[in-house]
């Protein structure tokens, strides 16, 4: 049977190698030790308590749904709007995003210079989620 390390176990749950830690510690994942000390999860342990994540609610339960994966959470730096069209950048640590989108989305969002907002990226979109 396949066996996975913490850290990997993490990276197919969407998690920290941390938040899977705790989550072993506290029982809620079953390992066990192989030779070398590792703490592995048996694959079908690891395939069970990832439908009862993803039933549960997830990992984070302030992670809105949404099938868009790449979020940069920032702080809107500039809104420039149009008659239809805005334009909105959010600075996300080291990186600039700028999102076009309409005006009427931005008004429905409550956006404004030097509020919380993410920023979610798919392909070529970038989406704003209110903080």
């Amino acid at each position: 049977m396949q066996s996975y390390t913490i850290g990997q176990a993490a990276r197919l749950l969407g998690v920290s190698p941390d938040t899977a830690r705790r989550w072993a510690d506290a029982g809620r994942i079953t390992t066990h030790r192989d030779e070398g000390g590792r703490r592995l999860v048996d694959g079908r342990d690891l395939a069970a308590f990832s439908v009862d994540l993803a039933r549960s609610g997830g990992a984070d339960e302030e992670t809105p749904s949404t099938s868009v994966r790449n979020a940069f959470p920032g702080i809107v730096t500039a809104i420039k709007l149009g008659d239809v069209a805005a334009q909105v950048e959010i600075q996300a640590g080291p990186h600039r995003l700028v999102s076009l989108l309409t005006r009427e989305a931005v008004e429905e969002l409550g956006l404004e210079v030097g509020m919380e907002a993410t920023a979610r990226v798919k392909s070529t979109n970038v989406h704003i989620d209110r903080a």
